[in-house]
């Protein structure tokens, strides 16, 4: 499949030449369900794209499921309420993790003992990530198993529509917006089976969504300074990148030590910096992405133009 990340599109708009690139002509299909009550509202969408856009109106599917299958929507209400539990206690343990591994880096020492106590500070970190993925996809197949969503009467009618839409596309736009609510009715569709062997591009919470793991970050966020953390699987449409939209303007980059631990924790994917007008384009082999920053082991932002 060919697939390209774009970086957010409301200051620098590069979707319409990536999408002529990938799919010159034909139906494009959009989903812009990370964008939730205003997910109709796509007519700058449409124009960047032609006229030839055709929305699967995910949000809008998933709303009127919850209508007609009560039994489903409590089941998926149960569902978000155990990860929200889930996703509190582990931010208490992330944060004691973080702090112990930021401490013994902190420290220094070039003894065998202090870079044994650093290293396995960073694999505690690591396994606690894991750990809180394992147990996210434990509460998510339990839901699958008890419920089987794709099977049931309401889901299913709304599925067809959807892979008749994508069926006939030449290209599927996945636009951004707040990236669990994408997420949530990307999987209450199953729609990744459905992109298979499909172009997509894709930018912002699209982008995170997409990807093998979503990880959300913020270096100075509203509340004050937090870590990054494991928030979920993706649908792992793409392999081998943790995009990071907005990643110069919300990581600190100055701070070296920082950029090493993140760079770290989340290898051997490339943390890349999807900063407005940036792109990278995955062939089905490889990556190429000219231009576009990388977070290296070093603690410095790497330009690799391939790999």
């Amino acid at each position: 499949m060919s697939l390209v990340l774009l970086g957010p599109q409301r200051q620098q708009v590069t979707l319409p030449g990536a999408a002529r690139r990938l799919a010159p002509e034909g139906p494009v299909a959009t989903i812009t369900a990370g964008w939730q009550e205003r997910e109709g509202e796509d007519q700058e969408l449409d124009a960047a794209l032609d006229g030839r856009t055709k929305n699967l109106a995910l949000y809008r599917r998933a709303e009127e499921v919850a209508a007609r299958d009560p039994e489903l929507a409590r089941g998926h209400r149960d569902v978000q309420s155990a990860l929200i539990d889930l996703r509190r206690l582990y931010n208490i343990r992330l944060s004691h993790a973080m702090g112990a591994w930021i401490e013994l880096m902190n420290r220094g020492g070039k003894s065998p003992v202090a870079a044994w106590e650093r290293r396995e500070a960073a694999a505690a970190v690591r396994r606690l990530d894991r750990t809180h993925l394992a147990k996210v996809r434990e509460i998510r197949d339990d839901f699958d198993a008890r419920f089987r969503p794709l099977e049931r009467p309401a889901v299913a009618a709304h599925r067809k529509e959807i892979a008749a839409i994508l069926s006939a596309a030449s290209l599927v736009a996945v636009a951004g917006g707040h990236v669990a609510v994408l997420l949530n009715r990307l999987r209450a569709f199953g729609v990744a089976t459905l992109l298979e062997g499909k172009p997509v591009v894709c930018w912002s919470a699209g982008a995170m969504a997409l990807a093998p793991e979503v990880v959300l970050f913020h270096d100075s966020p509203p509340q004050g300074p937090g870590h990054a953390e494991a928030f979920d699987r993706g649908l792992g449409v793409y392999p081998g990148v943790v995009p990071l939209p907005h990643g110069s303007r919300r990581l600190n980059l100055a701070d070296r030590g920082r950029v090493r631990r993140f760079a770290r924790r989340f290898g051997p994917a490339a943390s890349l910096l999807l900063d407005p007008g940036s792109e990278a384009t995955w062939d089905g082999a490889r990556w190429r992405s000219p231009g576009v920053g990388q977070l290296a082991r070093t603690g410095a932002v790497r330009r690799v133009e391939a790999w």
